[in-house]
């Protein structure tokens, strides 16, 4: 066995497995769920799904198949240069959230009316999706079973690009990613700025009160 699948094996079995894998599992269903959600009400989503919506409106090609393959192509360079960031986290991202979404999009199809949602009305869900949001993503990574593919990318460049800090990194990899799904027709708006600017505090706000739960 190769010392990358070595590590990989390792990073399977943590402390409190049981509670980390029920975490991790409820938190992909929630992130899943609220990216219907913020593309249902049409303020924009996170990054990522930006650029992924784009693609999948533009091949019609499905917004969770669309996702998969994007990170299959970030995963092969994740696993070649650090496998450390990858574990159960990883592949449940990669396969799981655009599903989800998919899913629930569908679920939510037939309970909108013919004439649309409300301003009020999506403004509420619109808040309460990013709330959970936040905080499943926050979980996500409390976790620690790994990374999505996308957000290894950037911790990678940074680790070898020493004049570069991760923060500044992270914004133009975001800022190129989001660009890019702009440009396929994808709407930026109130979620992209938001999960950009509080997904960082939020995680440290629920790292430093929970990590313990998973000690």
């Amino acid at each position: 066995m190769s010392a990358n699948l070595r590590d990989l094996a390792g990073r399977l079995i943590r402390p409190r497995m049981g509670r980390r894998l029920a975490a991790l599992t409820l938190s992909l269903m929630v992130i899943g769920a609220c990216v219907a959600v913020f593309k249902t009400v049409g303020f924009g989503t996170d990054p990522c799904s930006t650029f992924t919506l784009g693609v999948s409106a533009h091949t019609g090609v499905s917004f969770g198949t669309c996702q998969l393959l994007f990170n299959l192509l970030m995963f092969i360079p994740v696993f070649r240069y650090d496998v450390s960031r990858i574990g159960i986290g990883t592949i449940g991202n990669m396969v799981g959230i655009g599903y989800i979404a998919d899913l629930c999009m569908e679920l939510m199809r037939p309970l909108i009316p013919a004439e649309g949602l409300s301003m009020t009305v999506r403004v509420v869900m619109f808040a309460l999706s990013m709330a959970g949001f936040l905080i499943a993503a926050a979980f996500y990574m409390v976790v620690d079973l790994g990374v999505a593919p996308y957000d290894a990318i950037p911790q990678l460049i940074a680790a070898r690009a020493k004049r570069w800090s991760y923060r500044r990194v992270r914004m133009l990899w975001d800022i190129s990613i989001l660009s890019a799904g702009f440009l396929l027709g994808s709407t930026v708006g109130m979620t992209t700025v938001i999960t950009g600017f509080c997904l960082g505090p939020v995680i440290v706000f629920f790292s430093d009160r929970v990590s313990g739960w998973f000690a």
